[in-house]
C-alpha cells in the first residue's frame, strides 16, 4: 500500500486545472487561468512561403491558436520572416513557433522572428549515436557544461526579444549521456529537459513551456506526471504542453491521442494540446478542440469523496492484481463485452459485425483478431449455436428462468445480488458504482469467487468516481475482477470515440481494469468522418466494437493488431508520408502484434520509433533506410523498392504470415 503520495495534480477526486505560470507568446499568452490552447503544426516545405502560409490560414480558421513551422537549417529559419510578414499582411497575427533540432544557428536567427521556439534537448547540442558506454560523474558534468556553453546563446536571444521556449522531449530521442545516467524512462525524459531549465534558469529567463511527448502512452502519462513531480520539488510551475508524438491517422491515431490526452486532462493536467496525426494539420485542431471543450464546466461535476491513501503508483504501470473468474481477470488479458441491449440477435450474421463470421456449408465459426468475447443481451436470448469462446450477459429476472443457461450467465443489481439465492456455479455479473459499496456488499463480494464486477458511473467526472472505486477495493483486499462500463447520451460518434478512449484508456493505463463495456443511445449510425475519415455506414456495435479493441491497443493491455507509430509530417518529411503510410497498412496489417514505424525523416527515425520492431525512415529524395528495431539494416533503398524489401526483412525475422482467406474486411 502506497500510503503517501507525491504531488502531481490538484486532486485525484475533484476537478480542477492544475495552475501553472502565464508565458506571454505573442498575444495569445499560455499558462495560469487561460484557456487549454490549441495547436497544430505545417506539412509544407518551410521555403514555399505561399503554401506555407496558406495552410497556416487554414489551420487557424480550423480552431489553432498557435502554428509551428520547422526550421531544419538557417535557410528555412530565414524564411520564417517572409510567412509571418505574409500572414500580418492578410490580417492573421497568430502566433508562430520555429521547430528546431539540430541548429543552434537556425534556432536563434528564428527566435528574433517568431513569437516562440522549440528545442529537442535530446538532439540540441546534445550526442546521439546509439553507442552504449558509462559515464562517469566528472564526464557528465563536463557534457552539461557544453550543453550549457552552446545552449546559453539561444536563451539570451531569446530573453533579449521577448520570445518564448519550449523544451520539449521525446521518448525516442534521449541522448546517449541520458540514456546511460537514466535509461529509456520517463524519468530520462524528464531530466533531459530540466537540465535545460536550469540553464534557463541560471540565466534568470522563464518564459518556457515543457512537454514530455512518447508514442507509447503509458510512457507519456508518466513522464508527465513525474514531470510535474519534479517540478514541484524545484520550485518550477511551467506551462504544459501536451501530445502523444507519432500517433498515427484515421481512428487509430484519434484513439491513441484521446487516451494519453485525456488521461492528463482529467487530472486537470495541460495548458495547450497539438494532436499529431498522420493527415493534413487542420484536421488535427477539432480533435483537440473536442478534447479539450469537455472540461469547461467539469468543475460542476457531483462530489467524489477524496482519498486519503492512493494505491497504486502514477509512474509505474502495475495491474491491479486479481483472481480470475472463468478466463476474467488473473493474467488475461482484459475482455471486450459486445452491448446488443438494443438490438435484436436473429441469425449468426448479426455476430459478423463483432468479430463472427458464420461459414453454413462447413458449420465452422471464424474469428477476427478483435472478436468481442461476451455479449450483453439483457432480456433476448440467442436460438441458435454460436462459439463456445463466446459468454452471454441476461439480465438476472430472465436468466433465472431459461431453460438452458449453458454459456449464460446473470447479470444483477445490488438488490438482486443481496436478496437472490439463485446463481450461476461458474460465473456471475454484479452491477454497482461507487455509492453501492458499502459494509454488507462488500463482505459478500470479497467472499464469492464466482463474482466479476461491473463499475460504473453516472458522475460528469466518471473516470474519478471509477478511479476512487478501484482504490476503495484495493484498499480492502478485494480482488474480484473488475469490467468498466461507460454509458454516454445524445453525442456523436465521433465524441464517443474520444471520450470513451480517455475514460476506459486513462483507468487502463493505471493497470485498473480487466474487461471494458460501452454502450450509447446516439442515433447516429455513421461516423461523421473528422479529417480523413472515411464515411462507411455501419451499425452502431460494430464501430463500438472496433473502438473498444482500438483502447485495448493505444494502452498496450491487449494486442489484436498491427501497430503503426507514424510521425505526422512536416516540411522536413522526404516522401508522401499519408499514402506511403496507407500502402504500407495495406500489405501489413494483418501481423498482430508487429509494430512498424514510419517515418518521414531521420529527425523522426531511429531515435522517435523507440520501440517499433522495424522502421521505414525517409533518408534522402526518394531514398528510404530501414531498420530493425534501432539497427540500421538497409541503406538508401530506392522508395519504389522499399515496401517490398520491409516485407522481406520481416519474412527474414519469421514474423511474416500470409493473411487468411477468412480474414474479415
Amino acid at each position: 500500500m502506497i500510503e503517501t503520495i507525491k504531488k502531481y495534480c490538484n486532486s485525484l477526486t475533484e476537478y480542477s486545472r492544475y495552475k501553472t505560470r502565464e508565458v506571454k507568446i505573442g498575444d495569445v499568452p499560455l499558462g495560469g487561468n487561460n484557456p487549454i490552447r490549441i495547436q497544430s503544426m505545417t506539412i509544407t516545405d518551410t521555403m514555399d512561403t505561399k503554401a506555407t502560409v496558406e495552410q497556416t490560414i487554414r489551420m487557424v480558421e480550423a480552431g489553432c491558436e498557435y502554428v509551428r513551422i520547422t526550421a531544419p537549417s538557417i535557410n528555412e529559419a530565414r524564411n520564417l520572416e517572409n510567412i509571418k510578414k505574409e500572414l500580418r499582411a492578410r490580417g492573421f497575427t497568430v502566433p508562430l513557433i520555429a521547430d528546431i533540432h539540430f541548429t543552434p544557428n537556425a534556432a536563434e536567427l528564428a527566435a528574433r522572428i517568431v513569437e516562440k521556439v522549440r528545442v529537442n534537448p535530446g538532439n540540441y547540442v546534445d550526442k546521439k549515436k546509439f553507442e552504449q558506454f558509462e559515464y562517469t560523474d566528472q564526464e557528465y558534468r563536463e557534457e552539461l557544461e557544453r550543453i550549457r556553453e552552446r545552449f546559453t546563446p539561444l536563451v539570451k536571444v531569446c530573453k533579449e526579444y521577448g520570445t518564448a521556449m519550449r523544451i520539449g522531449t521525446n521518448h525516442g530521442s534521449l541522448s546517449d549521456r541520458i540514456m546511460n545516467r537514466f535509461g529509456d524512462t520517463p524519468l530520462g525524459m524528464v531530466e533531459s529537459a530540466l537540465e535545460f531549465v536550469r540553464i534557463c534558469e541560471d540565466l534568470d529567463y522563464h518564459s518556457i513551456v515543457l512537454s514530455m511527448k512518447a508514442s507509447n502512452t503509458q510512457v507519456m502519462v508518466q513522464a508527465y506526471r513525474l514531470l510535474i513531480q519534479k517540478m514541484e520539488e524545484e520550485g518550477m510551475n511551467y506551462p504544459i504542453h501536451l501530445g502523444v508524438t507519432e500517433a498515427g491517422g484515421g481512428e487509430d491515431g484519434r484513439i491513441k491521442s484521446a487516451v494519453g490526452i485525456g488521461a492528463l486532462l482529467e487530472d486537470g493536467i495541460g495548458d495547450t494540446i497539438r494532436v499529431s496525426l498522420t493527415e493534413d494539420p487542420e484536421y488535427e485542431a477539432p480533435v483537440a478542440i473536442s478534447l479539450a471543450n469537455r472540461y469547461k464546466y467539469r468543475q460542476n461535476h457531483k462530489p467524489i469523496k477524496p482519498v486519503s491513501e492512493v494505491p497504486i503508483d502514477p509512474i509505474t504501470y502495475k495491474r491491479r492484481e486479481t483472481s480470475e473468474v472463468l478466463g476474467i481477470g488473473g493474467s488475461n488479458v482484459p475482455v471486450v463485452v459486445a452491448d446488443f441491449s438494443s438490438r435484436l440477435i436473429s441469425t449468426q450474421k448479426d455476430l459478423t459485425d463483432i468479430g463472427y463470421k458464420y461459414d453454413e456449408p462447413s458449420d465452422k465459426w471464424f474469428l477476427a483478431d478483435a472478436a468481442a468475447d461476451i455479449i450483453y443481451l439483457r432480456k433476448q436470448n440467442i436460438s441458435f449455436n454460436f462459439p463456445e469462446n463466446l459468454k452471454l450477459i441476461i439480465d438476472h429476472d430472465v436468466w433465472e428462468k431459461l431453460d438452458s443457461k449453458k454459456l449464460r450467465y446473470p447479470l444483477l443489481s445490488k438488490s438482486e445480488y443481496l436478496k437472490s439465492k439463485n446463481f450461476s456455479d461458474q460465473l456471475n455479473f454484479l452491477e454497482l458504482q461507487l455509492n453501492d459499496l458499502d459494509e454488507e456488499l462488500s463482505g459478500k463480494i470479497k467472499s464469492d469467487n464466482r463474482l466479476v464486477l461491473v463499475v460504473k458511473t453516472t458522475n460528469e467526472h466518471g473516470m474519478a468516481e471509477q478511479r476512487r472505486l478501484f482504490f476503495e477495493l484495493i484498499k480492502q483486499e478485494i480482488n474480484n475482477p473488475v469490467i468498466i462500463k461507460r454509458n454516454y447520451q445524445n453525442i456523436s460518434l465521433d465524441e464517443i470515440r474520444l471520450y470513451s478512449s480517455t475514460d476506459l484508456g486513462a483507468l487502463l493505463i493505471d493497470g485498473l481494469g480487466d474487461g471494458v463495456w460501452l454502450n450509447s443511445k446516439t442515433n447516429e449510425n455513421i461516423p461523421k468522418g473528422e479529417g480523413k475519415l472515411t464515411l462507411v455506414k455501419e451499425s452502431k456495435e460494430k464501430f463500438i466494437n472496433r473502438t473498444l479493441f482500438g483502447i485495448l491497443q493505444a494502452t498496450r493491455t491487449r494486442i489484436s493488431k498491427t501497430e503503426y507509430i507514424a510521425c505526422p509530417s512536416c516540411g522536413r518529411t522526404l516522401f508522401d508520408l499519408q499514402e506511403t503510410t496507407e500502402m504500407i497498412r495495406k500489405r501489413t496489417e494483418h501481423l498482430k502484434g508487429v509494430k512498424i514505424a514510419i517515418m518521414g525523416c531521420i529527425v523522426n527515425g531511429p531515435g522517435e520509433m523507440a520501440d517499433a520492431d522495424y522502421g521505414y525512415v525517409g533518408s534522402g529524395v526518394d531514398k528510404i533506410t530501414l531498420y530493425r528495431n534501432k539497427d540500421i539494416v538497409k541503406r538508401s533503398v530506392p522508395s519504389s523498392e522499399a515496401v517490398d524489401e520491409l516485407i522481406g526483412l520481416i519474412q527474414e525475422d519469421e514474423n511474416w504470415s500470409e493473411p487468411s482467406e477468412n480474414a474479415f474486411p
